[in-house]
Protein backbone atom coordinates (compact mmCIF):
# COMPACT_ATOMS: atom_id res chain seq x y z
CA UNK A 1 0.00 0.00 0.00
CA UNK A 2 1.63 3.20 -1.11
CA UNK A 3 0.50 6.79 -0.57
CA UNK A 4 0.31 9.18 -3.49
CA UNK A 5 -0.42 12.84 -3.98
CA UNK A 6 -4.00 13.70 -4.91
CA UNK A 7 -4.36 14.11 -8.68
CA UNK A 8 -6.71 17.05 -8.13
CA UNK A 9 -5.07 20.34 -7.24
CA UNK A 10 -6.49 22.08 -4.18
CA UNK A 11 -7.76 18.89 -2.55
CA UNK A 12 -5.05 18.48 0.03
CA UNK A 13 -7.55 16.90 2.40
CA UNK A 14 -7.60 13.75 0.21
CA UNK A 15 -4.95 11.06 -0.04
CA UNK A 16 -4.75 8.34 -2.68
CA UNK A 17 -3.85 4.79 -1.77
CA UNK A 18 -2.89 2.12 -4.31
CA UNK A 19 -3.96 -1.47 -3.86
CA UNK A 20 -2.92 -4.49 -5.90
CA UNK A 21 -6.39 -5.77 -6.74
CA UNK A 22 -6.33 -8.04 -9.78
CA UNK A 23 -3.53 -10.57 -10.21
CA UNK A 24 -2.06 -11.39 -13.62
CA UNK A 25 -4.16 -14.58 -14.13
CA UNK A 26 -7.36 -12.61 -13.48
CA UNK A 27 -6.38 -9.88 -15.93
CA UNK A 28 -5.40 -12.46 -18.54
CA UNK A 29 -8.74 -14.23 -18.08
CA UNK A 30 -10.59 -10.93 -18.46
CA UNK A 31 -9.04 -9.95 -21.79
CA UNK A 32 -9.16 -13.47 -23.22
CA UNK A 33 -12.84 -13.56 -22.28
CA UNK A 34 -13.38 -10.25 -24.07
CA UNK A 35 -11.88 -11.69 -27.25
CA UNK A 36 -13.83 -14.95 -26.97
CA UNK A 37 -17.08 -13.10 -26.34
CA UNK A 38 -16.68 -10.93 -29.42
CA UNK A 39 -15.95 -13.96 -31.60
CA UNK A 40 -18.75 -16.04 -30.07
CA UNK A 41 -21.36 -13.32 -30.39
CA UNK A 42 -20.55 -12.46 -34.01
CA UNK A 43 -20.32 -16.07 -35.19
CA UNK A 44 -23.28 -17.12 -33.05
CA UNK A 45 -25.43 -14.41 -34.56
CA UNK A 46 -24.71 -15.65 -38.08
CA UNK A 47 -25.29 -19.26 -37.04
CA UNK A 48 -28.77 -18.24 -35.93
CA UNK A 49 -29.28 -16.02 -38.97
CA UNK A 50 -27.25 -17.58 -41.77
CA UNK A 51 -25.66 -15.58 -44.53
CA UNK A 52 -27.82 -14.84 -47.59
CA UNK A 53 -27.11 -16.51 -50.89
CA UNK A 54 -23.62 -15.89 -52.22
CA UNK A 55 -22.36 -16.17 -55.75
CA UNK A 56 -20.24 -19.11 -56.78
CA UNK A 57 -20.37 -22.86 -56.92
CA UNK A 58 -21.76 -24.31 -53.67
CA UNK A 59 -19.26 -27.16 -53.81
CA UNK A 60 -16.43 -24.76 -53.09
CA UNK A 61 -18.24 -22.53 -50.60
CA UNK A 62 -18.13 -23.46 -46.94
CA UNK A 63 -18.66 -20.13 -45.22
CA UNK A 64 -21.16 -21.34 -42.62
CA UNK A 65 -19.01 -24.37 -41.85
CA UNK A 66 -16.03 -22.10 -41.23
CA UNK A 67 -18.13 -19.80 -39.04
CA UNK A 68 -19.33 -22.77 -37.01
CA UNK A 69 -15.75 -24.04 -36.62
CA UNK A 70 -14.56 -20.64 -35.36
CA UNK A 71 -17.53 -20.50 -32.97
CA UNK A 72 -16.74 -23.93 -31.56
CA UNK A 73 -13.02 -23.17 -31.20
CA UNK A 74 -13.78 -19.93 -29.33
CA UNK A 75 -16.24 -21.84 -27.13
CA UNK A 76 -13.54 -24.34 -26.17
CA UNK A 77 -11.12 -21.55 -25.26
CA UNK A 78 -13.89 -19.77 -23.32
CA UNK A 79 -14.65 -22.95 -21.35
CA UNK A 80 -11.01 -23.62 -20.47
CA UNK A 81 -10.29 -20.09 -19.26
CA UNK A 82 -13.53 -20.06 -17.24
CA UNK A 83 -12.45 -23.25 -15.48
CA UNK A 84 -9.06 -21.66 -14.84
CA UNK A 85 -10.78 -18.58 -13.38
CA UNK A 86 -12.90 -20.73 -11.07
CA UNK A 87 -9.75 -22.55 -9.95
CA UNK A 88 -7.99 -19.25 -9.31
CA UNK A 89 -10.92 -18.13 -7.15
CA UNK A 90 -9.83 -20.78 -4.63
CA UNK A 91 -6.09 -20.17 -4.74
CA UNK A 92 -6.00 -16.42 -5.39
CA UNK A 93 -6.53 -13.46 -3.10
CA UNK A 94 -9.65 -12.73 -1.06
CA UNK A 95 -10.69 -10.11 -3.62
CA UNK A 96 -10.43 -12.73 -6.35
CA UNK A 97 -12.86 -14.99 -4.49
CA UNK A 98 -15.59 -12.35 -4.25
CA UNK A 99 -16.50 -12.72 -7.94
CA UNK A 100 -18.00 -16.13 -7.24
CA UNK A 101 -19.99 -15.14 -4.16
CA UNK A 102 -23.17 -13.22 -3.47
CA UNK A 103 -22.28 -9.81 -1.99
CA UNK A 104 -22.80 -9.33 1.72
CA UNK A 105 -21.49 -6.95 4.33
CA UNK A 106 -21.51 -8.78 7.62
CA UNK A 107 -24.79 -10.50 6.75
CA UNK A 108 -26.92 -11.17 3.69
CA UNK A 109 -29.38 -8.41 4.54
CA UNK A 110 -26.58 -5.89 4.76
CA UNK A 111 -25.33 -7.02 1.39
CA UNK A 112 -28.75 -6.53 -0.18
CA UNK A 113 -28.98 -3.04 1.31
CA UNK A 114 -25.60 -2.16 -0.17
CA UNK A 115 -26.69 -3.46 -3.59
CA UNK A 116 -29.81 -1.27 -3.52
CA UNK A 117 -27.69 1.69 -2.40
CA UNK A 118 -25.28 1.21 -5.30
CA UNK A 119 -28.16 0.84 -7.77
CA UNK A 120 -29.63 4.07 -6.46
CA UNK A 121 -26.46 6.11 -6.98
CA UNK A 122 -24.85 4.49 -10.01
CA UNK A 123 -26.65 6.63 -12.56
CA UNK A 124 -26.70 10.13 -11.11
CA UNK A 125 -24.74 10.74 -7.91
CA UNK A 126 -20.99 11.16 -7.63
CA UNK A 127 -20.04 9.26 -4.50
CA UNK A 128 -16.56 7.73 -4.50
CA UNK A 129 -16.73 4.20 -3.18
CA UNK A 130 -14.45 2.70 -0.56
CA UNK A 131 -14.52 -0.84 -1.95
CA UNK A 132 -11.08 -2.20 -2.72
CA UNK A 133 -12.37 -4.77 -5.20
CA UNK A 134 -15.83 -4.84 -6.74
CA UNK A 135 -18.62 -2.84 -5.18
CA UNK A 136 -21.75 -4.88 -4.24
CA UNK A 137 -23.63 -4.30 -7.50
CA UNK A 138 -20.56 -5.24 -9.56
CA UNK A 139 -20.02 -8.30 -7.39
CA UNK A 140 -23.65 -9.37 -7.87
CA UNK A 141 -23.33 -8.80 -11.63
CA UNK A 142 -20.15 -10.89 -11.80
CA UNK A 143 -21.78 -13.71 -9.85
CA UNK A 144 -24.71 -13.63 -12.29
CA UNK A 145 -22.29 -13.56 -15.22
CA UNK A 146 -20.54 -16.71 -14.03
CA UNK A 147 -23.87 -18.52 -13.69
CA UNK A 148 -24.91 -17.33 -17.15
CA UNK A 149 -21.58 -18.49 -18.58
CA UNK A 150 -22.12 -21.98 -17.17
CA UNK A 151 -25.61 -21.99 -18.70
CA UNK A 152 -24.22 -20.98 -22.10
CA UNK A 153 -21.56 -23.71 -21.95
CA UNK A 154 -24.10 -26.39 -21.04
CA UNK A 155 -26.61 -25.43 -23.73
CA UNK A 156 -23.93 -24.81 -26.35
CA UNK A 157 -22.23 -28.16 -25.89
CA UNK A 158 -25.65 -29.83 -25.67
CA UNK A 159 -26.39 -28.56 -29.17
CA UNK A 160 -22.99 -29.74 -30.38
CA UNK A 161 -23.37 -33.17 -28.75
CA UNK A 162 -26.45 -33.95 -30.85
CA UNK A 163 -24.24 -34.50 -33.89
CA UNK A 164 -20.87 -35.22 -32.29
CA UNK A 165 -19.39 -38.71 -32.15
CA UNK A 166 -16.84 -37.81 -29.46
CA UNK A 167 -17.40 -39.44 -26.07
CA UNK A 168 -16.32 -36.27 -24.22
CA UNK A 169 -19.56 -34.56 -25.26
CA UNK A 170 -21.82 -37.46 -24.23
CA UNK A 171 -22.61 -36.03 -20.74
CA UNK A 172 -24.07 -32.90 -22.35
CA UNK A 173 -26.78 -35.03 -23.91
CA UNK A 174 -28.40 -35.07 -20.48
CA UNK A 175 -29.08 -31.37 -21.00
CA UNK A 176 -30.86 -32.22 -24.25
CA UNK A 177 -32.83 -34.96 -22.50
CA UNK A 178 -33.84 -32.49 -19.80
CA UNK A 179 -35.31 -30.15 -22.40
CA UNK A 180 -37.18 -33.04 -24.03
CA UNK A 181 -38.40 -34.14 -20.59
CA UNK A 182 -39.85 -30.66 -19.99
CA UNK A 183 -41.71 -30.83 -23.30
CA UNK A 184 -39.17 -28.90 -25.37
CA UNK A 185 -36.89 -29.87 -28.20
CA UNK A 186 -33.57 -28.99 -29.79
CA UNK A 187 -34.94 -25.71 -31.13
CA UNK A 188 -35.78 -24.64 -27.57
CA UNK A 189 -32.17 -25.23 -26.55
CA UNK A 190 -31.06 -23.07 -29.44
CA UNK A 191 -33.56 -20.34 -28.48
CA UNK A 192 -32.41 -20.27 -24.84
CA UNK A 193 -28.78 -20.28 -25.94
CA UNK A 194 -29.42 -17.34 -28.24
CA UNK A 195 -31.35 -15.49 -25.52
CA UNK A 196 -28.34 -15.96 -23.26
CA UNK A 197 -26.23 -14.24 -25.90
CA UNK A 198 -28.43 -11.14 -25.70
CA UNK A 199 -28.24 -11.18 -21.90
CA UNK A 200 -24.45 -11.25 -22.13
CA UNK A 201 -24.58 -8.39 -24.65
CA UNK A 202 -26.64 -6.38 -22.16
CA UNK A 203 -24.14 -7.24 -19.41
CA UNK A 204 -21.25 -6.03 -21.58
CA UNK A 205 -22.98 -2.70 -22.26
CA UNK A 206 -23.67 -2.18 -18.56
CA UNK A 207 -20.19 -3.32 -17.57
CA UNK A 208 -18.47 -0.93 -19.98
CA UNK A 209 -20.75 1.95 -18.95
CA UNK A 210 -20.16 1.44 -15.23
CA UNK A 211 -16.39 1.04 -15.68
CA UNK A 212 -16.11 4.28 -17.68
CA UNK A 213 -18.44 6.11 -15.29
CA UNK A 214 -16.47 5.05 -12.23
CA UNK A 215 -13.20 5.92 -13.91
CA UNK A 216 -14.40 9.42 -14.75
CA UNK A 217 -16.76 10.43 -11.95
CA UNK A 218 -15.25 8.76 -8.91
CA UNK A 219 -11.78 9.18 -7.48
CA UNK A 220 -10.63 5.66 -8.24
CA UNK A 221 -8.97 4.01 -11.20
CA UNK A 222 -11.01 1.27 -12.86
CA UNK A 223 -10.03 0.72 -16.48
CA UNK A 224 -6.28 0.85 -15.89
CA UNK A 225 -6.75 -1.58 -12.99
CA UNK A 226 -7.51 -4.38 -15.44
CA UNK A 227 -4.23 -3.58 -17.23
CA UNK A 228 -1.69 -3.12 -14.43
CA UNK A 229 -3.63 -4.67 -11.54
CA UNK A 230 -3.45 -1.61 -9.26
CA UNK A 231 -6.42 0.47 -8.12
CA UNK A 232 -6.01 3.89 -6.55
CA UNK A 233 -8.67 5.08 -4.14
CA UNK A 234 -8.99 8.53 -2.62
CA UNK A 235 -10.23 8.70 0.92
CA UNK A 236 -10.87 11.66 3.21
CA UNK A 237 -7.65 12.43 5.02
CA UNK A 238 -9.08 11.65 8.44
CA UNK A 239 -10.33 8.27 7.32
CA UNK A 240 -7.02 7.44 5.66
CA UNK A 241 -5.08 8.38 8.79
CA UNK A 242 -7.41 6.30 10.91
CA UNK A 243 -6.91 3.24 8.69
CA UNK A 244 -3.15 3.75 8.65
CA UNK A 245 -3.08 3.75 12.43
Amino acid sequence: MTGKTSPRAGEARDTATSHYVFEAPVRLWHWLTVGCMLVLMVTGYFIGRPLPSVSGEATYLFYMGDIRLVHFAAAMVFTVILLMRIYWAFVGTAITRTDLSVPASGDAAGGRVRILWCVGICFWKKIPGDDIGHNPIAQAAMCGYFLLSVFMILTGFALYSEHSQYAIFTPFRYVTEFFYWTGGNSLDIHSWHRLGMWFIAAFIVGHVYMAIREDIMSDETVISTMINGFRSHKFPKGQHDKEAS
